[in-house]
């Protein structure tokens, strides 16, 4: 059994319970219909197993102590209950990386992408060469980055693995001087141990392992290690096979139990909460329905209780929304997504284009965050 948390921002909050037995469904209505409480949330079963309870905040807030201290509640219930409403509210996310502090709770993080593979999905290999590679960082940060993000293998459907040598030869020398020149973080794209552990040395801060370190075993000690944070992605397969007709019963909880599977993995290697993002993987062995269903699904995540990323900059599915061919021509699709995203909960987005997406991350944030203002310090 595995309680689903929706949330909607400043309006209501939906708690779904499923997987119940019967007895359990009916010990839920029987203690919300003897409450007195006049602002008691409604609640509902819509159908065997499942059992719903909306309000607000502050109304969930109140019930809850009633719902989980009850006698007859399971604790396993009540602890999953307590942990992931908790989870789910949570708005104070920091994470310290190469000596700097990133407040994802208070605004939208940008993440630049720098693709230094011939092969790119995206720029066609714009800058695969090292002064473009480095130029190019210089530029994303100028317009806004807060991360850049650098990797050497392409991981576009269908692609080849690369050897750790060819990869290790495309990034170090890019994430040497960038780090040295720019302060800001980096972030090594890799699912590779043995590329992390020596771009880590050599000044990234950041593992995004598009695996959620299931394809290299030594990958979670390197991250311990190395102090460093990491971002868990979902993939369903490899990138050579991934978008061979991927299929869910429901993407948004098959997702959530392999990112708790990562976490797990990364606790028990010694990689701190802290140091823990998520990504559910948009374009990895997904559908285009699938994409938009997580998009429109993402404030789900957050009953896991990390920040997270999400990167649906210029990819296919847009393309296939909006009939555009060229990657480089998506940018207004991939704006609505964004902007969606952040409403939804994103804490940051993963980009090509920094400079449109920081103004769009500013605007969204602004708007996402008047609900909540005091009309009285206007």
């Amino acid at each position: 059994m595995r309680p689903a948390l929706r949330i909607h921002r400043g309006e209501a909050l939906t708690v779904t319970l499923s997987g119940l037995t019967g007895e359990e469904t009916a010990l839920f209505q029987k203690i919300f219909f003897t409450s007195d409480r006049p602002d008691r949330p409604g609640f509902e079963s819509p159908k065997p197993g499942v059992f719903s309870i909306h309000g607000s905040a502050s109304q969930l807030r109140h019930c809850l102590p009633r719902l989980i201290g009850h006698a007859q509640v399971p604790g396993r219930i009540a602890s999953l209950f307590r942990s992931q409403f908790d989870n789910a509210l949570r708005t104070d996310y920091k994470i310290e990386v190469n000596g700097r502090v990133l407040d994802l709770g208070a605004r939208t993080h940008i993440m630049g992408i720098l693709n230094i593979t011939p092969d790119s999905f995206s720029d066609g290999g714009l800058f695969a060469g090292h002064d473009a590679a480095v130029d190019h960082a210089r530029s994303m940060a100028s317009r806004g980055a807060d991360i850049i993000d650098i990797g050497g293998e392409s991981t576009r459907p269908g692609a080849e693995p690369l050897t750790e040598e060819e990869e290790l030869r495309r990034i170090l020398p890019v994430i040497e001087c960038v780090a040295r020149e720019l302060p800001v973080p980096l972030s090594v794209d890799t699912y590779k141990a043995g590329v992390a552990r020596k771009a880590l040395a050599a000044g990234a801060s950041i593992v995004n392992d598009i695996s959620g370190l299931r394809f290299s075993s030594d990958m979670a000690r390197v991250v311990a290690d190395h102090d460093a944070a990491v971002i868990l992605m979902h993939i369903k397969g490899t990138p050579r096979n991934m978008q061979a007709n991927p299929e869910y019963g429901d993407v948004v909880g098959e997702i959530t139990d392999y990112l708790e599977e990562s976490a797990a993995i990364a606790h028990k290697a010694g990689v701190g909460k802290d140091r823990i993002l998520i990504d559910p993987g948009i374009g990895f062995g997904k559908t285009v329905r699938h994409n938009l269903e997580i998009i429109d699904r993402l404030e789900e995540f957050r009953a896991l209780g990390f920040p997270i990323v999400i990167g649906t900059s210029r990819k296919r599915f847009i393309g296939t929304v909006l009939n555009i061919a060229e990657p480089k021509d998506r940018v207004e699709g991939t704006a609505a997504t964004v902007a969606l995203a952040i409403q939804r909960g994103a804490h940051i987005v993963r980009v090509h284009d920094v400079g449109y997406m920081a103004k769009v991350a500013r605007m969204t944030d602004a708007i996402v965050k008047a609900k909540h203002e005091d009309p009285s310090t206007k």
